[in-house]
Parts: C-alpha cells; sequence; structure tokens
C-alpha cells in the first residue's frame, strides 16, 4: 500500500497538469515580470466549466434508469455532507483559531462549497491514469456548491438577528467592536482588486448602486431575492448546468451528433486545463502573504481540513455504496472527496461580495488557494485515492 502511496505521488507531481502549476506558482518568488491576460483566464475559466458539464452530460444520457436513480440520491448525500462540512469548519475556526465570528462563518461557507479547479484537475490526473469514475460526477460538481453558500448565509443572518453586529461585522468582545454602529448593514462593497477577476464572477460587479440600496433596504435581509438568485444562479453553476444539458439533449440524438463537438470539449480537455493551472499556480502563489496575519492555528486548518473533510467524504461515499449494495469505482471516491475536501473560490465569494461586505475578502481566498487548493492538487489526490483504495480492499461491497 506504501509503494503504491509513493507511486501515485511520484506521478501525480510531475505529471504535466502540476508542472504547469509549479511553474505558475514559481513567477511571483522569481519576479517575472508576468501577468496572465484577464481575458484569457475568463475563457479558459467559461471553457472547462461547460467542457466538464459537456462530457458529464454525454455520460448521463447514456446511465440506465436505476443508475439515474442512485445518482439522484448520491447528490442529495453530497448536498447534506457540505452543509454539515461547512457548519463543522466554522466550529473548528472558533476553537483554533482568533478569527471575527464573521471571518469564521465566511471561510466555513467556502469549505462547505466545493472548488471546480481541484475538481478538473483531479479529473485530469484520473484520467491520464485510467482510474475510472462514475458518469454523473460532474453534476455532483455543481449540487455540491450550493451548500457552503447557504451555511454563510445562515450563520451571518443568526448574528445580525441578535442586533449585536456592528457595522464593521465585529460582535461584542471583538477588536474594534463599536457598539453605537450595532445593528446597521452597511452597502456591500465592490472592490477590483480583492479577488481574481473570474474567481468572484462578474454578477457581483454588475448589480451596481441601485442593487446595493436594494439590499439595505430589503426586509428579507440577508436570503433576499438578489442573493438568492446569485446563489443558485451563479455563473459558474450556469455555465456547469448549461453545459450539462446541451450534453445529456445533444447525446440523446445519438453519437454521431456530439462527435464534431467533443473534439474542442473532450479531446482537447488537458491542454486548456494546464493553461488554466497555469494562472492557478500564480494566484496561490500571490495569496500566501495574505495569512501572515491569520496566525498558525488559521494555517494548520487550511492544511489540515481537507484530509480531514475529504476522509470523512470516502466514508460516506463507501457507506452509501454498501446501502445500495454496488461498488463504486476508486475515480469516484477521489471526485467525492475533492468535492468534501476542496474550498470554493468562485460561488461563495461572490455571494459574500453581495452579501456579507463586512467579512473579509482576502483570509477565506488565502486558505482557498494560498493552502488548500495548493495542497490538493499536489499531495490530496493521491492521498484520498490511498484512503479509498485501502477502505474498500478493508470493507469490500458484497
Amino acid at each position: 500500500m506504501l509503494e503504491q502511496f509513493l507511486y501515485n505521488v511520484s506521478h501525480n507531481l510531475f505529471k504535466p497538469l502540476l508542472l504547469f502549476f509549479y511553474m505558475g506558482f514559481a513567477i511571483p518568488l522569481l519576479r517575472v515580470p508576468f501577468e496572465f491576460p484577464k481575458v484569457l483566464y475568463q475563457g479558459l475559466t467559461i471553457y472547462l466549466l461547460i467542457a466538464i458539464g459537456w462530457h458529464g452530460g454525454e455520460e448521463l444520457a447514456s446511465l440506465s434508469a436505476i443508475d439515474l436513480q442512485h445518482a439522484a440520491g448520491f447528490m442529495v448525500i453530497g448536498f447534506i455532507a457540505n452543509t454539515l462540512i461547512g457548519v463543522a469548519a466554522y466550529y473548528i475556526l472558533r476553537m483554533v483559531t482568533k478569527l471575527r465570528k464573521i471571518d469564521a462563518a465566511t471561510v466555513g461557507g467556502y469549505y462547505g462549497s466545493d472548488s471546480a479547479g481541484t475538481f478538473v484537475t483531479c479529473l485530469g490526473v484520473l484520467t491520464a491514469a485510467n482510474i475510472a469514475f462514475a458518469a454523473y460526477m460532474p453534476v455532483m460538481l455543481a449540487v455540491m456548491e450550493i451548500p457552503g453558500c447557504l451555511v454563510a448565509l445562515y450563520l451571518v443572518s443568526r448574528m445580525r438577528a441578535s442586533g449585536q453586529m456592528d457595522t464593521h461585522g465585529n460582535m461584542p468582545g471583538e477588536s474594534g467592536y463599536d457598539a453605537s454602529t450595532r445593528g446597521m448593514r452597511p452597502l456591500p462593497e465592490i472592490h477590483s482588486d480583492d479577488a481574481h477577476p473570474m474567481h468572484v464572477p462578474a454578477p457581483a460587479q454588475s448589480l451596481g448602486a441601485a442593487a446595493a440600496a436594494d439590499f439595505v433596504q430589503s426586509d428579507s435581509g440577508i436570503f433576499n431575492k438578489k442573493v438568492m438568485h446569485e446563489v443558485f444562479l451563479n455563473p459558474g453553476l450556469y455555465l456547469l448546468f448549461g453545459g450539462i444539458l446541451i450534453g445529456f439533449i445533444a447525446r440523446l440524438q445519438g453519437a454521431k451528433v456530439t462527435e464534431v463537438d467533443d473534439k474542442l470539449f473532450v479531446v482537447m480537455f488537458h491542454g486548456f486545463l494546464c493553461l488554466f493551472l497555469l494562472e492557478m499556480g500564480m494566484t496561490a502563489c500571490k495569496r500566501l502573504p495574505d495569512l501572515r496575519n491569520a496566525g498558525w492555528g488559521f494555517i494548520a486548518f487550511g492544511l489540515i481540513a481537507p484530509n480531514v473533510f475529504a476522509t470523512i467524504g470516502i466514508l460516506v461515499a463507501h457507506a452509501y455504496s454498501l446501502f445500495l449494495g454496488q461498488p463504486f469505482d476508486i475515480g469516484t471516491y477521489a471526485l467525492f472527496a475533492v468535492l468534501c475536501g476542496a474550498s470554493s473560490y468562485i460561488a461563495v465569494p461572490a455571494v459574500q461580495r453581495l452579501a456579507i461586505p463586512e467579512a473579509s475578502p482576502t483570509l477565506p481566498l488565502a486558505a482557498s488557494l494560498g493552502l488548500t487548493f495548493s495542497y490538493n492538487v499536489t499531495i490530496g489526490i493521491p492521498v484520498y485515492i490511498l484512503i479509498a483504495t485501502a477502505l474498500t480492499e478493508a470493507l469490500p461491497v458484497k
């Protein structure tokens, strides 16, 4: 087992996907005067989300009715799992760090969601290693992105409902607390330089001042219509579900219908993913300095949490497999593990900008990209494959 683990780690670390990530990570360290074009990164993000959805939709079209039922059950389980993970992350952060309650809530929301970048990297690793996985996993990516947004909104709404939070998001006993402004909420602030252009999608910027005013005046508070629209119809989710639907409908008409488009969305996927990871490496490295003031507890959380949550995900997936009496492919375990053990950098940041402007925009992204993403795509994926292999051999589905 150890030999297999070392083999997976060594081969994963030096695959082209990760070599591009390392090259990007080194650019800020070496102060290379290079900036990844914003428009190109946006184009790559759009392509990858649609391509994942397209391929998943094609595969869904070939599933039997019973397999679709099993997939639906797995989606419900995944939604519940990420909801509980988000809540657990909040309480763990409250115990091991000195983060403000509002920042702990938003970081918990990040970890209760998932990471498209980690997911596509895992897809690339599994495909290169010829490790099979369930066809419906891209749908799981879309479904399991939502819980973290809801967790963050719920936790912050409870703080606001207490009437103790000041306009800066501080609660009684926290540094800088201003009792004279408690119960007041600020306008959502739109910053152009606190996050990556596609890590926090455009709708958060396009709402404008009028929408911000509506947010403050809305009687429905943090769960108002605009926030719920951002949760369920953010650009990443829309493109992913759109790709799934198009791939599904197209494939129902026969393989000849999708054959031409497969050259773009399937055959060329890995090349575009390499460019994506080049930029992700740059962004991850740039986020590391934001951790200086967070403390060692926060840094430890960003590195340990993915292992804990991913392992929980593997155990949950195997329990469902035992319940069905149907063994899952190792790749399915690995993908579900990264969906549980990764941290959002698309959906939750967009919602945070709109609904929780008092929270720090940099700390969650520093943990998500600088620590958890970097760990998952280099070491985490082989670890999760090893854990899944060991578990399925110790407790085989009969």
